[in-house]
């Protein structure tokens, strides 16, 4: 089985955001079984707290599914309960590292580094831009599930 864990700074716009897409990327491909996809917060500002509205709007907007979840911070033990530790922007991998520093195994990695970019995904909480945010999740994911096939 593949685990994944999204990660982002609070964990209630881009990584959830990345978590339903792949989510259902996986369903499309018909390889639901093979994946643990979830996701996490760098920091603890929203623990607890569901999806950012906007996010459930963009995925509504996309046909999407999605269910209500509460918002999570990174854990030392996530290191060794994932294979991938996805990373949204250069903050989220500072932070990872910071926590599961060093990174032996390679599994911090940025999303759209699948997709051949060096770039962050824009923070739609600052930007206000759910859909940029949406078609850089969607282009990383692709990337990331075919780079895995």
């Amino acid at each position: 089985m593949i685990k994944i864990l999204f990660v982002c700074h609070g964990n209630i716009c881009r990584s959830p955001m990345a978590e339903f897409v792949m989510k259902e990327l996986v369903r499309r491909a018909g390889r639901e079984d093979e994946f643990l996809i979830e996701s996490a917060a760098t920091s603890r500002e929203e623990l607890g707290n569901d999806m950012h509205y906007g996010t459930r709007q963009k995925l509504t907007q996309m046909g999407i599914p999605f269910s209500r979840r509460a918002a999570r911070q990174i854990t030392r033990d996530d290191y060794d309960r994932y294979d991938w530790l996805v990373a949204m922007d250069d903050e989220n991998i500072y932070y990872m590292n910071r926590c599961w520093a060093p990174d032996p195994k390679r599994k911090i990695v940025r999303l759209l580094s699948f997709a051949g970019l060096t770039r962050d995904i824009a923070d739609p909480w600052f930007t206000g831009n759910f859909d940029d945010t949406y078609d850089d999740v969607l282009k990383g994911c692709t990337a990331f599930l075919k780079y895995l096939h």
